[in-house]
């Protein structure tokens, strides 16, 4: 059984991670920046020198590994998360391995994992990838700390340190609190064992990979690892922290109940537990994870699932000790099944639109529309129907199809969004036009490699143009100056009404003042599509 059950786990893993690979997909919104990033890396472009960016480096180093294999497509980025997401199953089930959890329980756990937090991230995003490595830091740190002594030993915890670093240097917020968890177990360990050596090869490890990671690119880099300048603020506040855990975070709050109440039942003898080196590291770890969650949903909050990682870890952590103070044994079939039956009823919602586009497609129910004020709404009214959309910009999927382009190849965008890039495409600027001086402020950033045109580079020059995220104004300041000088050819404006200077505008304002528009199309954003991709070229 214990066999099966490990082969289940790597299956489940496996089939989870990789289905995406062989599927098309709409265009996501913000993986511009991911595709951008991999795509200066592949180039040879070194970061903080070529280009600026407020956090670490790392996020992009596993797509600009797989560009150099697969070429710089945007389906390129799908195999990279596959292979995350292989690596992020793997390091869980690594963790709860060595943390000795039964088989039965650790499969569950593994369902849990990869239906919460691996089945829709099929594009790379920091605020997933940092999470990734910090699992397997944390996967070496407890092979560490539970594996019999050997020469090896120490390796695990030389590669708990790397990677945790990585973590670090891929999103400050996540990787900080790993480093902080990591810290507090290695703490117990020096309180409870007396051998500080550990904690010092670990935190030793951490800032010499630091060191070499950072050495290289000293000249620019404090200026830009989320350090900025005016007006940048800070996304830590104790209050926005409190406000969104006592205000929402049910499943938070509730997990952390029943672990206090569970705890206040397991533990007999206080000191006894304090020496349990197992229970302690598994009640450490969990509750460390569940704070990290808590303040991840603030300093991170785009998008909202991003600390939804949480739940397996709170899950295997329940479901043991249920089994340790119930009559529930996990080491035959029948309780596996009926939890692993459980866990796929919970997250059903995960899977079920599938079933009901693919599956059951058709089986809904039609009605006849009218049109009132130009709205269209349906003759019945139920549940389905009774509100009236509004948003006319919406693109139905349906409605959607792949550029004949290299670039976006498998890659599905907006009709209209398309028909734009084709009369780009066909401008005799772009046909005829050799190095091409191009801005491109808009989400179409493969564009890069199919006008094609060299991008610009330098440690001043943000690798995206988030107004107070990945540039303040002395960068807007320096694309005005620019645009009023007529340095570009042609340049692309994305135009977001409903986001707060996402591409500032302040230079849509000088573009408007000093460029041509020329063109103008719909953007590949989803679920709103209320925004548009403007062309300017040289009066």
């Amino acid at each position: 059984m214990k066999r099966i059950l490990s082969y289940s786990e790597i299956l489940v893993i496996v089939i989870i991670a990789m289905v995406p690979v062989f599927a098309s997909f709409p265009y996501r919104i913000n993986i511009f920046l991911s595709w951008e990033g991999a795509y200066r890396m592949y180039t040879g472009q070194v970061p903080y020198k070529d280009f600026g960016m407020p956090v670490g480096y790392m996020y992009w180093v596993i797509p600009a590994m797989f560009f150099k294999i697969f070429g710089p497509q945007l389906i390129t980025l799908i195999k990279a998360q596959a292979f995350i997401n292989l690596l992020s199953g793997l390091a869980f089930r690594s963790i709860f391995k060595s943390l000795g959890v039964q088989p039965g329980v650790r499969f569950s756990a593994v369902l849990v994992f990869c239906l919460s937090y691996t089945f829709f991230n099929y594009w790379p995003w920091y605020n997933h990838t940092v999470i990734v490595y910090e699992l397997i830091g944390l996967a070496f740190l407890m092979k560490y700390i539970f594996s019999p002594a050997s020469k090896w030993k120490y390796a695990s915890l030389v590669a708990s340190g790397f990677f945790i670093f990585c973590s670090f240097f891929t999103k400050q917020d996540g990787g900080g609190l790993a480093l902080l968890i990591c810290l507090a177990l290695l703490g117990y360990l020096a309180l409870t064992e007396k051998k500080w050596l550990p904690l010092v090869i670990f935190a030793g490890t951490v800032f010499i990979t630091g060191l070499a990671f950072i050495l290289p690119v000293t000249g620019t880099f404090g200026y830009w690892f989320n350090h900025g300048q005016p007006p940048h603020s800070s996304r830590m506040s104790i209050s926005d922290i409190l406000r969104d855990f006592l205000a929402g975070s049910q499943w938070l709050k509730f997990y952390l109940f029943l672990i206090v109440l569970l705890l206040m039942v397991a533990i007999k003898n206080w000191k006894e537990f304090w020496l349990n080196k197992q229970q302690m590291i598994f009640t450490l770890l969990t509750l460390g994870i569940l704070a990290q969650a808590a303040i991840f949903q603030v300093t991170s909050y785009v998008p909202v699932d991003n600390n939804i990682f949480f739940h397996s870890f709170a899950f295997v952590f329940i479901i043991s000790l249920l089994s340790l103070l119930l009559p529930i044994k996990f080491d035959s079939w029948k309780p596996v099944i009926i939890c692993a039956a459980g866990v796929l009823l919970w997250w059903s919602h995960v899977y079920w639109r599938y079933i009901d586009r693919f599956v059951l497609k058709g089986s809904g129910e039609s009605y006849t529309t009218m049109t009132h004020e130009g709205h269209t709404y349906a003759n019945v009214v139920n549940r389905n129907t009774y509100m009236i959309g509004l948003d006319t910009t919406d693109i139905p999927l349906d409605q959607w199809r792949t550029p004949k382009l290299k670039s976006f190849e498998k890659v599905l965008l907006p009709n209209p969004t398309v028909d734009g890039i084709e009369r780009l495409m066909n401008m005799d600027l772009v046909k005829n036009g050799k190095n091409l001086k191009v801005l491109n402020m808009s989400e179409l950033t493969p564009l890069a490699a199919e006008i094609p045109y060299e991008l610009e580079r330098g440690p001043e020059y943000p690798l995206w143009f988030h107004k107070g995220v990945g540039m303040f104004d002395k960068e807007t300041n320096m694309f005005i100056n620019r645009i009023q000088n007529k340095h570009y050819d042609l340049v692309l404006f994305e135009y977001i009404p409903y986001l707060n200077n996402f591409y500032p505008f302040k230079i849509r304002e000088a573009l408007q003042a000093n460029y041509k528009k020329v063109d103008v199309f719909v953007a590949p954003r989803k679920p709103s599509s209320d925004a548009w991709v403007e062309v300017y070229v040289k009066p």
